[in-house]
């Protein structure tokens, strides 16, 4: 426990001077950040949505709907126009289902933890909420809990960092500070959760030591037509290796 403390002061001493060099600072959650909280974690669900689609778009159940849809009223109507708008018409029914996806989970998430951040995350010694802030705007937010199904590792939650932002080193600040925090309170390892299109994600998390656990489909009706596949990675951290 002592070399994770001490290991947690270098890092937390590390992030500040990275953080005045790149012109931010990370600090707790206040109550009067909660609005811009919620506007950085929306907008950057929101952004995910043109590679959704195109992720649905790749998938072979898709490719064949579209093609046998085009095909069959080519065929049997004997006009070009028809089955063009036929497709065109599911693929704006495809993009709908995405947006249907991502809006059901933003508002499941507005409604859960980030309907009362502090009940949620400040009210225990063994989680956190942290803002990253550059004049005066909170342009990055990170949480953390311990896991509900692995005793003994922490779920990092809520990494978002908004794209005028990005480049540097931000999310990999907010991440460590996590580390420092879980390392500090004796937990044995970080996970987290990650979709298969946030690829600048998954090579961040990979770029800090994370290792994939495990990938698998949302048990939701139109996440398993999408093939909407999440991802699983760990961290262990190892007393004065964080």
């Amino acid at each position: 426990m002592l070399f994770c403390s001490l290991n947690y002061i270098k890092i937390r001493e590390g992030l500040q001077e990275h953080s005045v060099m790149a012109g931010f600072t990370i600090r707790r959650y206040e109550d009067d950040d909660e609005e811009s909280v919620k506007e950085v974690f929306i907008m950057g669900m929101t952004e995910h949505l043109p590679s959704s689609f195109m992720h649905l778009l790749k998938q072979p159940l898709t490719q064949m709907v579209l093609m046998v849809t085009f095909c069959t009223l080519m065929a049997s109507s004997k006009s070009f126009l028809l089955p063009v708008v036929a497709v065109t018409l599911l693929l704006a029914g495809g993009k709908q289902l995405v947006g249907y996806l991502f809006n059901s989970y933003i508002n499941t998430s507005l409604k859960m933890d980030l309907n009362n951040i502090r009940e949620t995350y400040l009210e225990s010694q063994n989680s956190g909420f942290w803002v990253a802030e550059s004049d005066g705007q909170v342009v990055g937010t990170v949480a953390c809990l311990p896991s509900v199904s692995d005793p003994g590792v922490m779920e990092l939650k809520r990494l978002s960092v908004r794209r005028t932002h990005r480049g540097r080193g931000m999310a990999k600040a907010l991440s460590r500070t996590v580390a420092g925090f879980s390392g500090e309170r004796g937990f044995s390892a970080v996970t987290l959760f990650t979709s298969i299109v946030q690829t600048d994600a998954q090579k961040l998390y990979e770029h800090l030591g994370y290792k994939q656990i495990r990938e698998f489909v949302i048990p939701e009706l139109i996440a398993k037509i999408m093939n909407f596949t999440l991802i699983e990675y760990r961290l262990d951290l190892q007393p004065g290796k964080e």
